[in-house]
């Protein structure tokens, strides 16, 4: 663990004494060599679960592949962020590397984390770097406001996490994880103990977000600067989907009658977002609400608490996570060159970059969950546990693949295809350094197709 949190912290001095020629080359090849460091994690020989480095640090197969993603995705922060960043002052460029890396640290913290208390107050901590990306650094003039509705909604649903898990070190004495799973189940009938019940959960599916506690997503998603999109989709609604499954395995017998409306929710929530997408007409805008229409089958998957849930909902996470990175990353790059969001003002791209026309497509397939892609995997998986609880849901997920589909091919269509417009001229071309990060990002994605036992946790 500390051969990857030392050099991560050590990045924060390189980052300010570093000469301003070099800032952006060094501070991406060290990140880059952390995230092969992190590589390390993924031989497992340990029986027993959980990898300990010290009390407080462990990674089990379960937090694993989120700390590779969270490492996997520094460096390609980096190299997204260089463009729009470089004609700012050169202070004003090492602050914006310090508050991803430091973003970054918080992230590898909370995921290694075997004290919930500790995983709390990391789970906390990344709101401030994420914050401050999106109200400086944003590009319009709604930033603020977008930082209110993203510090409100998880304050809001945060607090009452703190005060049901300071209840739970009350009546059990420990929060450790590596305890917990042996203490005594709790006997939990009362109207309290379904107040408790809620209050461990509703942090975590506003994180993801569940659909009805979503607003602040696009908000926040549209107004932050590429990196704030790219770690807000790839690694901070995953913490949602992390909390969620390490906290359920305290909340039974409650969770089998108190699961039923956040299970609806989540699963009407796939069709209204993708609804929602069809009829957008800001590039990251549709892209946000289609991740969260992911989300809600991740939430479906691990609300119902069978090992195909859980495995479908990780394997889903990790794929969506580097997807929808990706597709960000895309939208920026065309949002470099129009200066609009706007689809119908940036159409036929395909004529002038025949290239990244076949990264959008590779995304967008990727999106959809074309088979063999990791993203069918996972959505197979939480589809057919949710059939095999009812087989009523066939109906809601079906119909929310097929939107799913329909979404992603009108993104494809709309930016791609189609006459381009007049006032499309002389754009610069694309630089070597985009088509890197967009490879970085995808072959990942396809290379997972022959190892997904790297990805799918202690459930099989």
């Amino acid at each position: 663990m500390l051969k990857v949190l030392i050099p991560t912290i050590m990045l924060f001095p390189t980052i300010w004494l570093s000469s301003p020629k070099w800032l952006w080359p060094v501070t991406t090849a060290y990140s880059l060599l952390i995230a092969l460091t992190s590589m390390l994690w993924l031989c497992w020989t340990s029986e027993t679960g959980w990898a300990t480095s010290n009390l407080y640090m462990a990674t089990d197969p379960l937090s694993t592949p989120l700390l590779v993603l969270t490492c996997w995705l520094l460096p390609l922060m980096i190299l997204a962020s260089q463009n729009h960043v470089n004609t700012e002052p050169i202070n004003r460029q090492r602050l914006y590397i310090t508050l991803l890396v430091s973003l970054q640290a918080f992230l590898i913290m909370a995921f290694s984390a075997t004290e919930i208390i500790m995983f709390y107050i990391m789970f906390e901590a990344t709101l401030i770097p994420t914050l401050i990306i999106i109200t400086r650094w944003g590009n319009q003039t709604e930033r603020l406001n977008a930082g209110t509705y993203f510090l409100f909604y998880t304050l809001t649903g945060s607090l009452p996490l703190l005060v049901a898990l300071l209840l739970l070190q009350h009546s059990t004495g420990t929060l450790s994880m590596l305890i917990l799973q042996y203490s005594q189940p709790l006997t939990l009938y009362s109207w309290g103990h379904m107040f408790w019940w809620a209050g461990c959960l509703i942090a975590f599916l506003v994180k993801m977000p569940l659909y009805g506690v979503h607003l602040w997503l696009p908000k926040a998603h549209v107004e932050a600067p590429v990196a704030g999109s790219m770690v807000l989709a790839a690694v901070l609604l995953k913490l949602g989907g992390y909390g969620m499954m390490r906290m359920m395995v305290m909340l039974d017998p409650l969770s089998k009658e108190l699961a039923y409306p956040f299970i609806i929710l989540a699963l009407w929530g796939i069709i209204m977002t993708g609804s929602i997408c069809l009829r957008q007409t800001d590039l990251k805008s549709l892209i946000a609400y289609s991740s969260v229409s992911h989300m809600g089958l991740v939430a479906g998957g691990i609300l119902i608490q069978t090992p195909w849930g859980f495995t479908g909902a990780i394997i889903l996470m990790i794929a969506h996570g580097l997807v929808s990175s990706a597709l960000f990353c895309l939208a920026n790059t065309v949002y470099e060159r129009t200066h609009s969001r706007t689809m119908i003002l940036a159409r036929g791209l395909q004529m002038i970059f025949p290239l990244t026309a076949a990264w959008w497509f590779i995304a967008n397939l990727a999106n959809l969950a074309l088979p063999p892609l990791p993203n069918l995997m996972g959505e197979l998986t939480i589809i057919s546990t949710l059939f095999n609880w009812s087989p009523w849901t066939i109906l809601l997920t079906g119909v929310g693949t097929l939107i799913t589909a329909g979404y992603s091919l009108y993104l494809f269509l709309m930016s791609q295809r189609g006459p381009t417009p007049p006032h499309i001229t002389g754009l610069p071309p694309f630089y070597t350094r985009e088509h890197l990060l967009l490879a970085l990002h995808l072959i990942p994605v396809i290379l997972l197709i022959t190892k997904p036992e790297l990805m799918w946790g202690w459930c099989f």
